[in-house]
């Protein structure tokens, strides 16, 4: 590639509140795991996939800057998996016996200094779960940047997930099969659909709308809605899935869409 090519090529910030993420994991293996004072501060296991997050990241572009927070102290177990991904390391100590090490603050001032002197990243990923990064949130998107973030579902706060303009839960990153789908998960997908395109079609005379532009519309609906959560590989199987709502015709480039 022609060192031109690269510079226009948009790159993407990965910010990762690392204990943040930690935490949520081992207190959803068993609540009051990391919690309580004296199992916080001591060696932890490792218990993220460091590359799964890192490999969601460069789905959206090169990476350009992938840096972590965290009180280093306790997490040295996963030293292998931080080398090994490339992640620069921002250690944090906490200022008080049990006070919060301060990541959320300096993380939203690292990635507000770096929107304003790098004009080459056009994604910005934020690996948390908390609503502190809401005001951050704001910025990034009126500085034109696209916000990505990453949590673990039991614990991500749902305001903070809406307000990016696409959030993936980690359990989702994980290899695993399509689950199930049950009724419930139908009814909220086909809804979901249905809503997408309902505002859609009034912008288009006809009604027929193109599968990339609903994809579009209902992320921007549900940053956080996911197909294989639904139980559909991806999303062009959920519209065969959900054929009976649906009438579809052959287009250029890809088939269009609208309610029956």
């Amino acid at each position: 590639m022609r060192k031109r090519d690269r510079e226009e090529e948009p790159s993407v910030a990965l910010y990762w509140d690392f204990e943040n993420l930690h935490a949520s994991l081992c207190e959803a293996k068993q609540e009051g795991a990391y919690s309580k004072q004296d199992n916080r501060f001591r060696v932890q296991e490792p218990l993220i996939e460091v590359q799964a997050i890192v490999e969601l990241a460069a789905s959206f572009g090169p990476i350009a800057i992938n840096r972590a927070y965290c009180n280093w102290q306790y997490f040295s177990r996963y030293r292998d998996a931080l080398l090994q991904n490339a992640v620069e390391l921002i250690q944090l100590f906490p200022p008080g016996g049990g006070a919060k090490n301060g990541a959320d603050i300096k993380l939203c001032l690292d990635a507000m200094e770096d929107i304003g002197r790098f004009g080459h990243i056009g994604t910005v990923v934020i690996v948390s779960g908390d609503s502190d990064f809401m005001p951050l949130s704001q910025k990034i998107k009126a500085a034109g940047r696209t916000l990505v973030g990453v949590g673990a579902r039991p614990f991500t706060n749902r305001h903070w997930a809406k307000s990016c303009h696409e959030f993936r839960y980690y359990e989702s990153l994980l290899e695993s099969p399509a689950p199930t789908a049950t009724a419930l998960q139908v009814d909220a997908a086909a809804e979901l659909l249905q809503r997408a395109l309902r505002l859609l079609a009034p912008s288009l005379g006809d009604g027929w709308v193109g599968q990339t532009a609903t994809w579009q519309m209902i992320k921007r609906l549900d940053p956080s809605f996911e197909p294989r959560e639904h139980g559909y590989a991806d999303f062009p199987a959920m519209l065969k899935a959900l054929a009976t709502l649906l009438e579809v015709r052959e287009g250029e480039p890809e088939p269009l869409v609208r309610l029956r």
